[in-house]
This record gives structure tokens, C-alpha cells and sequence, in this order.
């Protein structure tokens, strides 16, 4: 197979990356003031609302890193195993896969222990605990050590016979001296800006992808121990492998076309995520203070079970969220109640201030009331569908 690539460790430069200071500082300005924006909405938070906003976005990024590399991860097995270890549910709960539980300690160590030096053991520890059994699907590989077979290790597309090279990383025999480097440069990194090199270490660890399997959910897990090393466990509301998996196709993409000792362009990119991730971040906070304080306001109100069960499920929809809004219909499959028992529990709702009604007669639709939550934010289109979205 012929093909042409441009391999980053035969530069004489490496491993000395380098970038152009005016982009790269006017995208980190950015980032920097959407992650104050974050701070900020996150320090009106009380401990009660924070705790399972880090949950959630714990349980999405864990999601989303492993479905970056095609694993479909469970999401009540993962959301069970969150919930133990930030102490919101009690025992074990129901069982959780040895992969899914192994990820998760990946994660919680990289945020746990930010402030640890990073170490050829640690690293290695991380990546046997994603393959508890040894396996990468059906293929044996080396756990817990980095790479040591003679065959080159190559990123490759493509069916069987018909494979596209993306990029061939160093040989094996040179894995141990370059790893060397990384950690040494990582490790003294501190006085640094935290973003520039969460972007930079991400980018090396992945040009040299130390491991037979596993490196994408290593190296995003670099990327989380960086950010978590300025803003403690509040960092996993910044969403990072979320967002990423938002732009898989560029994200290899940039990968690939940046993989030259002048890293300038992945770097303002990957800043452009960190941006992306926290306005993100921003809007879920935004949510999560508003219902507090719609429920705040509406304390004193006497509801059915079937009456707050529907209430949250608006609310945690968010603005826009449950597609064309609540009906009798849907009120009645959701609630297992009624036509009539549906109309006078909705009505009472809307009495009592926790909906607005839109439109009359069989097209009558009822909304958080909350300001910005209404059918406006669907697009304007009050759609007919008979559930929520997704």
C-alpha cells in the first residue's frame, strides 16, 4: 500500500511544538471569559442543585468519550455508578459493567487526583482499567504497558483491503523514551495556562498513542485532569468529550491536518471547543437555577404525584426541550389516568401558575410557565407530536 504522510516525530524539531501567540491568544481570551461565565453561575449554585448537575454532566462525558471511538455505553449503568460515588445513592445499586465501572475510575481519578504528578504508571493503570478483561472486542491486547509489537501502529479508515492511513505514530521501541518526554514537559507544566495545555498534551499524547487500544479515552482524560486542576470536580460541568463527540468528523480531522510541529491551528481550534463546551455549560446552569427557583416560588402549592411528576418532566426537558409541549393526551399516557382526570389536573396546573396554555380546543398545548420556555423555544412551531424529544 503507497500513501504519504506526514509524520510529526521525524520532524527534527519534535517534540518542541510551537504556535503563533495573536490567534491563539485572542481564542483564549474567549475561552477564558466563557469559563469565567460558567464560574460564575456555578458560585449561585447551592451544594443540593451542584451535586447532581456534576452528575449529569459526569455521566454525559463518560457517554460521550467512549461513543467518540464507536462504544455504546449503558446509560442507567453509568448514571447508577455516578450517583454511588458522589454519595447520592446508597450501596452498589444495580450491576454496572467492568468496562463502564473502569472508565469511570479513569475519570474519577484524573479529577480526584489533578493536583498528582502524571506518571507512566498511573497512565498505564488508566488504560487497563477501560479493558478489565484483557479484550478489545474480540481481539487480545496488551493492558496495563505500553505498546511492544513490531508491526507499525497505524490509524486507519476503511474496509479490509481498501484500509486509508491516516497517520502512523513512533515504532514501539521508541514508545518508552517519547512517553518520557511528554510526562516530563506535563509534569512542569503548571505555571502554564491550563487550556493551552490541556490543547498541547492532548495532541502529543495522541501523536505518539502509546497503547494498543484505548489512547482517544486516555488522552480525553488528560484533558479533564488539566481542566480539573483549576476548577476541582466543578470542572466536569464543561463538558469537554461531549462536545468533541458534537464534532467528531473535524475533530479527527484537526487531529490528522495538525499533526506538524506548528500547532497553532489545533490549538485555536481546540480552544474554540473549550468556548463551545462552557456556553454549553452555561445554558444547562441557566436551567438548573431556573427550576430552583420555580420551585422556590411554587413551595407552599399542593400537587398530586401525578401533577409533579409531569412538572419535572417539563423542567427537565429545559426550554424547548419536550417537543410541542404538554397535551391531554400525553398528560393522560404519562400519568395513567383519564381524558377527564388529564383536562382538570392540567387546568389546575395552569390556575396555579406552573403552566401557560397555548392555543384552544384539541390544539390547546401547555408550557413551563417560565419566561423563554414556551413554544418559542422550539423555533416558533408548535408541533403536534405525541412525546418529548429524543
Amino acid at each position: 500500500m503507497a500513501y504519504a504522510l506526514s509524520l510529526i516525530w521525524q520532524d527534527p524539531a519534535w517534540p518542541h511544538l510551537h504556535f503563533d501567540l495573536d490567534p491563539v491568544a485572542d481564542a483564549l481570551a474567549a475561552a477564558r471569559r466563557a469559563q469565567g461565565v460558567v464560574e460564575g453561575k456555578l458560585a449561585a449554585i447551592g451544594f443540593e442543585d451542584r451535586v447532581p448537575l456534576e452528575a449529569a454532566a459526569w455521566s454525559q462525558n463518560a457517554i460521550a468519550t467512549a461513543a467518540i471511538e464507536g462504544e455504546r455505553y449503558d446509560p442507567i449503568s453509568v448514571g447508577s455508578s455516578v450517583a454511588r460515588r458522589l454519595g447520592m445513592a446508597e450501596g452498589r445499586g444495580p450491576h454496572v459493567p467492568r468496562d463502564i465501572e473502569g472508565l469511570l475510575d479513569v475519570m474519577e481519578d484524573a479529577v480526584g487526583r489533578s493536583a498528582d504528578p502524571l506518571t507512566h504508571e498511573r497512565l498505564c493503570a488508566w488504560q487497563a482499567s477501560m479493558f478489565p478483561d484483557g479484550y478489545s472486542g474480540l481481539r487480545r491486547i496488551t493492558v496495563g504497558a505500553y505498546r511492544s509489537h513490531e508491526e507499525p501502529m497505524q490509524i486507519v479508515s476503511g474496509p479490509q483491503g481498501r484500509e486509508k492511513v491516516h497517520y502512523e505514530a513512533p515504532p514501539s521501541r521508541q514508545v518508552p523514551a517519547e512517553m518520557e518526554l511528554f510526562l516530563r514537559w506535563f509534569n512542569g507544566s503548571l505555571g502554564r495556562d491550563p487550556l493551552v495545555v490541556a490543547a498541547l498534551a492532548h495532541l502529543w499524547f495522541e501523536s505518539i498513542h502509546p497503547f494498543e487500544d484505548g489512547n482517544g479515552r486516555v488522552g480525553r482524560s488528560i484533558i479533564d485532569l488539566v481542566l480539573a486542576r483549576e476548577m476541582g470536580s466543578s470542572s466536569r460541568v464543561i463538558r469537554m468529550s461531549q462536545q468533541l463527540l458534537k464534532v467528531r468528523e473535524t475533530y479527527y480531522e484537526q487531529l490528522q491536518e495538525s499533526r506538524t510541529v506548528d500547532v497553532t491551528r489545533w490549538v485555536v481550534w481546540f480552544l474554540q471547543q473549550v468556548c463551545a463546551s462552557c456556553v454549553d455549560a452555561g445554558k444547562v446552569i441557566d436551567q438548573t437555577l431556573a427550576k430552583s427557583r420555580f420551585w422556590t416560588q411554587h413551595r407552599a402549592a399542593d400537587l398530586t404525584s401525578r401533577q409533579r411528576k409531569v412538572v419535572n418532566l417539563l423542567l427537565d426537558a429545559g426550554p424547548g426541550g419536550f417537543t410541542g409541549g404538554m397535551s391531554t393526551r400525553k398528560y393522560e399516557s404519562i400519568g395513567a389516568t383519564s381524558r377527564a382526570t388529564a383536562s382538570r389536573e392540567l387546568q389546575q396546573l395552569e390556575e396555579l401558575g406552573f403552566l401557560r396554555r397555548v392555543g384552544a380546543g384539541r390544539s390547546t398545548r401547555y408550557y413551563v410557565a417560565i419566561d423563554g420556555w414556551g413554544p418559542e423555544a422550539e423555533g416558533g412551531a408548535d408541533s403536534a407530536a405525541d412525546g418529548p424529544a429524543g
